[in-house]
C-alpha cells in the first residue's frame, strides 16, 4: 500500500495546539481498507498535568461567565456543527466504520444536544420552597464542580463527547477531554468547532492518546473535580475505584446486554426491521445494541426466518458509500474478539444460522468486517446470552409466556436498553413497569434515545445518567441557600422557651 505524508496533530491545550512531551505519536487508520488518515499525539502524564492546569486557570473566570451567556456559545455551537455536519459525518465513517446515514444521525444528536443544553443557560432549575419560618426563605441552586475529565469512547465520536461537554460547560465547568485512540480526528474537529464558537481559552481542552496512559493520569489528577466515562464495565469499575481515593464525582456508562421480546400477538414483520437495525446497526457497536432476542414459541419459526432471510440481504463494504449497510468493526482487536464468540457459541451448543465468519473478497479483505451473525436454540444461561459481544451478532432464545420472557430479559448483569413487540396495550404498559433497564422501547428496537430525556441503565451498566436535565447532576453540585430576614435570630427545629 502507497501512503502519502499523514498530517500530524497535538493537543489542544490552554488555547495553543501543541506536540505531547514526548514527541511521541500513534496513527488514526480507516478501519475499512487500513488507510492512515493522520497522527496525533500520544499524551502521558505531563500532558495531561499541563492540560488540567490550563483547565484550572480558567475556571473562576468561567463559572461567573453569565450562564445565560455559556448558552448562547453554545446555540452557537449547534449552528456552526449543523453547517459542517456532512464533514463531520465524513470523518466519522473515515476512521471508525459508521455507514454515513449513522454518521450523519450521529452529529444531529450532537446538533440536538448542544440546543438542548444551551437552553439549560437560562434555566438550569432549583428549588424554592417555603421556610418553616415567618420572614425566612429557602431555595436550592446548583454549583459547578470545578475541571472535569471526560474519558469518551469511538463508537460515538460526536454525540457522546456532546452528551458530556455541553453540560459540564454550560454548568459553569472546564474540560479535559480525552477521546478513544481509534477516533480522534473527529474529536479535533469537535475542538475546533467549539473553539471557532467562541469558548474562551483554557476552558476546553483535548488530549490524544491510549487510556492506560493519557487517561489514567486524567483519572488519577487531584486537580480534576469529576470524571465522566463511556466504556467497557471492568474498566468503568477500575476507573470509580481510583477516582474515590481523590474524592472525585464519577459517573460512567458502561455495558450492556439488550434484549428485544417478540410475543405470539407481535407485528412479525415490524419486528424483523426493528431488530435488524439494532443488532446490525454501526455493526452491533453501540451500547444499546440488540444482542438477544426473546422470542415466543408461536412465532419463532415465522420470525426466525424472516429475521435471517433480512441479515443475509444486508450489503457489507465503505461506509462512505451510500449503498453500504454494514461498515466494518472498528480495528483488529475487536474483530479478533467477536470472532473468538463464534466458537464459544459452538462450544456451548448455539446454532448458527447465518454469518459466524470475518467478510472477505474483494474490497473487504482490506478491512475488518464481520458478516451479520445470528445464532438459534440459544439458552438463557449461555455466554453468548449473557456477555457483552459488541458486534454484529445476536442471540434468539425461546420462551412460551410473557413472564419467562421478562425473567430472560431481567437476568443479565446489565440494564441498559430494552424493548418488547406486542398489540396488547395491557401487556404493553405492564413491560413498562416490569423490564429492568433504564431504556424500554414498545415496537421498536432498542437503539434511538432522544436527548431530551435521561440516558443510562441499572446495574453493571452505571446507574448514573447522560442527557436530558439529569445531565446536570454528574458536572454540579446542589447548594441549599436559606434567607433570615426577620432581623432576628431563629433557630431552625428548636421549640421557643
Amino acid at each position: 500500500m502507497t501512503e502519502t505524508r499523514a498530517k500530524m496533530y497535538g493537543n489542544h491545550i490552554g488555547g495553543d495546539w501543541v506536540e505531547a512531551a514526548s514527541g511521541e505519536t500513534f496513527e488514526d487508520r480507516n478501519p475499512a481498507n487500513g488507510e492512515l488518515i493522520a497522527t496525533y499525539a500520544r499524551s502521558g502524564k505531563e500532558d495531561v498535568d499541563r492540560a488540567v492546569k490550563a483547565a484550572r486557570g480558567a475556571f473562576e473566570r468561567w463559572r461567573l461567565f453569565p450562564a445565560p451567556k455559556r448558552g448562547e456559545i453554545l446555540y452557537k455551537v449547534a449552528q456552526l456543527m449543523a453547517e459542517r455536519k456532512e464533514d463531520f459525518a465524513r470523518a466519522m465513517s473515515r476512521e471508525m466504520g459508521k455507514v454515513l446515514a449513522e454518521a450523519r444521525g450521529d452529529v444531529q444528536e450532537g446538533i440536538d444536544m448542544a440546543f438542548f443544553a444551551a437552553g439549560e443557560g437560562r434555566r438550569m432549575l432549583g428549588d424554592t420552597v417555603p421556610a418553616e419560618m415567618p420572614d425566612k426563605f429557602a431555595m436550592s441552586l446548583r454549583m459547578p464542580i470545578g475541571v472535569v475529565g471526560l474519558i469518551t469512547p469511538w463508537n460515538f465520536p460526536v454525540a457522546i463527547p456532546s452528551w458530556k461537554s455541553f453540560p459540564a460547560l454550560v454548568a459553569g465547568n472546564t474540560v479535559v477531554l480525552k477521546p478513544a485512540e481509534d477516533a480522534p480526528d473527529c474529536a479535533r474537529l469537535f475542538t475546533e468547532l467549539l473553539l471557532d464558537a467562541g469558548l474562551p481559552e483554557g476552558v476546553y481542552n483535548t488530549v490524544f492518546g491510549y487510556g492506560e496512559e493519557a487517561g489514567t493520569a486524567l483519572v488519577e489528577h487531584s486537580d480534576v473535580a469529576g470524571i465522566s466515562f463511556t466504556g467497557s464495565t471492568a474498566v468503568g469499575i477500575a476507573i470509580a475505584r481510583e477516582a474515590h481515593k481523590t474524592h472525585k464525582k464519577v459517573a460512567t456508562e458502561m455495558g450492556g446486554k439488550n434484549a428485544i421480546i417478540l410475543l405470539d400477538d407481535a407485528d412479525v414483520d415490524l419486528a424483523v426491521e426493528g431488530s435488524v437495525w439494532s443488532a446490525f446497526g454501526t455493526a452491533g457497536q453501540r451500547c444499546t445494541a440488540a444482542s438477544r432476542m426473546i422470542v415466543h414459541s408461536a412465532v419463532l419459526d415465522e420470525f426466525t426466518e424472516k429475521f435471517v432471510r433480512a441479515a443475509e440481504a444486508l450489503t457489507l463494504g465503505d461506509p462512505l458509500d451510500g449503498s453500504v449497510d454494514v461498515g466494518p468493526l472498528v480495528n483488529e482487536t475487536q474483530l479478533k474478539r467477536v470472532s473468538g464468540y463464534m466458537d464459544v457459541a459452538e462450544g456451548e451448543g448455539a446454532k448458527l444460522l447465518c454469518g459466524g465468519e470475518r467478510a472477505t473478497g474483494g474490497d473487504l479483505d482490506k478491512g475488518y468486517f464481520f458478516r451479520p451473525t445470528i445464532w438459534g436454540g440459544v439458552r438463557h444461561g449461555m455466554r453468548v446470552a449473557q456477555e457483552e459481544i459488541f458486534g454484529p451478532a445476536i442471540a434468539i432464545i425461546p420462551v412460551s409466556s410473557y413472564e419467562e420472557a421478562v425473567k430472560v430479559n431481567n437476568g443479565t448483569p446489565y440494564g441498559l436498553s430494552s424493548a418488547i413487540f406486542t398489540q396488547n396495550v395491557n401487556t404493553a404498559f405492564k413491560a413498562m413497569r416490569d423490564l429492568y433497564t433504564g431504556i424500554t422501547y414498545i415496537n421498536a428496537g432498542t437503539i434511538g434515545a432522544e436527548i431530551q430525556l435521561p440516558f443510562g441503565g441499572t446495574k453493571a451498566t452505571g446507574g448514573h445518567r447522560e442527557v436530558g436535565q439529569q445531565a446536570l447532576d454528574s458536572f454540579t453540585e446542589w447548594k441549599s441557600v436559606y434567607v433570615d430576614y426577620s432581623g432576628k435570630l431563629q433557630k431552625a427545629q428548636i421549640d421557643e422557651i
